[in-house]
C-alpha cells in the first residue's frame, strides 16, 4: 500500500485534474477514504463479488449433494418471489 500511496501523491502533484481510477485488488487493506485522500477519484472492486459468489455456490452445492435435495440451502438463497421482482417486465428486446 505504501507504494500506491506514494505513486498517487506524485501523480496528483503533476496531474491534479486527471481522474484516477483504482482497482485495489492487491492492496485491499487500504480504505476508499484513504485512497480518496491520497488522490483517487474512483475505486472499482472488480472481482470481489464474483469471488464471493463462487464460494457461496460451492457451499450450497456441497449441502445439496450431502442432503440429496436443495431444501437445506433455503436459508442462504434468494427466495423465488424476491428473484421474480428483480425481472424488468418493461424491458425492450
Amino acid at each position: 500500500p505504501a507504494q500506491i500511496m506514494s505513486i498517487l501523491k506524485r501523480w496528483r502533484a503533476e496531474e491534479p485534474t486527471v481522474p484516477v481510477i483504482l482497482v485495489p485488488t492487491t492492496y485491499n487493506s487500504v480504505t476508499e477514504a484513504e485512497l480518496e485522500a491520497a488522490g483517487a477519484n474512483i475505486c472499482i472492486h472488480a472481482n470481489q463479488l464474483i469471488r464471493a459468489s463462487y464460494m457461496a455456490m460451492e457451499e450450497a452445492a456441497k449441502k445439496i449433494l450431502a442432503a440429496g435435495r436443495s431444501k437445506e440451502v433455503d436459508g442462504q438463497i434468494l427466495p423465488t418471489k424476491a428473484m421474480i421482482t428483480l425481472i424488468d417486465d418493461h424491458a425492450t428486446s
